[in-house]
This record gives structure tokens, sequence and C-alpha cells, in this order.
């Protein structure tokens, strides 16, 4: 079976752990928003992910809510998209416990981000942040979803899923989950620090001017990158001339990103201009196009019964997908259910 015989399905989610910041919005929201329409769209806040690390309750629920509250003030909308957190759809747990099963220890020794998250700690970390692909595999598949937005950074899950389904369906004879195909594009799929462009955007960096939180009104948003670090040089004449300049490249990626057009585009727009013409113009339009969204989460974030209304009405709609599909997985298996 192709993937052609299944419903055209994306399906991405968002960690609730710190803060949301610019790289989650140019490198997952804004691309998840503007997927609506296009095919079926289902986006989750990963809850249950979350809880690899240990995450203080309060302040998990809290996140919960936020992550929800940047989505909907992006531009995500309730109707056209199901939007839910994980741990309201029992399905992901149960079809990640048979994907354990399926996995293999190998493959799992070779996921980067295990390495990258646990370090030299390994032994100390929790065993679901040994095994969660497995369970980000089961998000994906519970929904037999055949399209997933990531960044380069998650490519690898996105492989592993494909690995997990092929040997579901091998192991079983049957053509069952579909060979999801991961979704990289866009021009800022990697914001870095405002402070060293060779780091990635972080909701854990050490100075908060390091980053765009999604919660900062218009003043800290226009101040923050007027103060960006730069080099001495003006901008280059082409887009080439970026390629050892990383503080520039990431400011005229951003530019980019959040005016949807080019680095080229950019570069041709403001060749040769000093850093005094080029960063006032982008914060600019960086407030434009992001201080109305911190409004409207703010706004979200003063009525959280209404947050958790719409995620208690999305596991809704996301269970009517998950579980026949989930159901049909424990047939496949030979596990019994009344």
């Amino acid at each position: 079976m192709t993937n052609s015989a299944f419903t055209p399905r994306v399906f991405s989610g968002i960690k609730p752990s710190g803060g949301l910041t610019l790289g989650n919005y140019l490198g997952a929201i804004k691309r998840f928003v503007g997927m609506q329409g296009q095919m079926e769209t289902i986006y989750c806040v990963v809850d249950m992910h979350a809880i690899t690390v240990w995450q203080d309750p309060k302040e998990l629920a809290n996140m919960t809510r936020e992550v929800a509250a940047g989505y909907l003030a992006a531009g995500l909308d309730p109707s056209q998209s199901i939007l839910f957190n994980q741990s309201q759809v029992a399905a992901h747990a149960e079809l990640g416990w048979i994907f354990n099963c399926v996995a293999r220890v190998g493959w799992m020794n070779r996921m980067t981000q295990f390495k990258d998250k646990a370090g030299s700690n390994a032994e100390k970390a929790s065993l679901g942040l040994y095994a969660y692909p497995s369970l980000m595999a089961a998000d994906i598949l519970v929904y037999h979803a055949t399209h997933v937005p990531v960044g380069e950074d998650q490519k690898q899950h996105v492989e592993l899923t494909r690995d997990i389904a092929a040997k579901f369906n091998h192991d079983y004879k049957v053509d069952f989950f579909p060979a999801t195909e991961p979704v990289i594009e866009g021009p800022a799929m990697r914001i870095m620090n405002l402070r060293d462009g060779t780091k990635k955007m972080s909701k854990s960096g050490e100075s908060d001017m390091e980053r765009i939180n999604m919660t900062d009104d218009a003043d800290k948003i226009a101040k923050k990158f007027k103060k960006a670090k730069t080099d001495p040089e003006p901008l280059p004449e082409t887009v080439e001339g970026l390629a050892s300049r990383p503080e520039a490249r990431n400011l005229v990626e951003i530019y980019a990103a959040l005016d949807d057009t080019t680095p080229e585009a950019v570069i041709a727009q403001y060749p040769g201009a000093g850093w005094g013409t080029f960063k006032p113009a982008l914060a600019d339009l960086a407030v434009a196009k992001l201080a109305p969204i911190s409004v409207e989460m703010a706004r979200f974030m003063d009525d959280p019964a209404e947050i958790d209304r719409i995620l208690a009405s999305g596991s809704e709609k996301a269970r009517a997908i998950a579980d026949p599909i989930l159901k049909q997985t424990y047939d496949i298996v030979g596990l019994l259910r009344g």
C-alpha cells in the first residue's frame, strides 16, 4: 500500500517545557498555521514528552496552556485544525508501548538527541528520555499521518518512525502504517541566538536578550533586535557574502522568514546597508508581525478555562481518529479487547 491510499494528514507537536521563542514560531507554529486547508491538520502539545525530565506539575499545566495559546494566537483555527494535549488521548501511550516492542535497542542507541540531552549522565536519565522516540512514532502513526513538518534536527525521528512502520508492516504481514514524509522547507528553520549566531535560539539560554519570546511586548521585541550582536561590516551585495558571518546571516534569515520572502530578496532590498539602517527596519517588521501575537496570547492566558475547553474539544476529535486505528493495531497484534 502506498501513501496515496491514506488520507493526506499532517501531525506535529510542540513540547511544553520553557517558554515559546521566535524559533518555535518561525520554525514550527507559523508553518503549522500555513498548512491549514491544504490537508487535514492535527497539532498537539506533547505534555507526555515533557515529563521525560522532571517538571513542576503546576508549571507544566501552565506551560501546556501557554503553548496552546501560542498556537491559537498565531492563527490556528480549532474549526480547521485539531488542537489538543497529548495526555488526553490515551491511544498515544498505548501504541507507544506496542512500538517499544517493535523498535530495536540499536535504533534507539543511534538517536543523537538522547546523547545530546543525557550527556555524560546517561545512566541517570529516565527510561522515558531514552525511549521517547518510539512514543513520538506513535504520536504520528496513531493518526496514520502522512506528513510531519519538522526542522532538520527532528528529521531523524521521522526516519525512525518510517523504520518502525516498515518493521511492523513486515512482521505482521500487513500494509497498515504509512511511510510518513518529513516536510522540511522555509528560509528560517533554524533560528539562532541574537548574541551568538553559532548557537540555536533557546528558551533555556543564560540571557533573555539572546532570544525573542512569543510573550515579549513591542518594546522588548524592538530593543532586543536593536541590541542584537552584529559584526563591523555592512550587509553584503549578495547572499554569498553572509557565508562566514553567522550573526549577519541570522538577522537576514529572520527578516526573510518574517516577511515571507528569501534571504536573496532581503539582500537585494538592502545591498550594502549598515546596521543602523537594517536593524531598525528588522525591529519594525518584527514588532508588526509578532506584537499582535503576544497581545493575543496574553488574552488567551487570561482565560485558562477557554484554553482547556478548546483542548478538551480537540482531544475528542483526535480520539475519534486514533481509537479505531489503535483497535485495528490491537487486532493485528492479537491483543484481545472486549
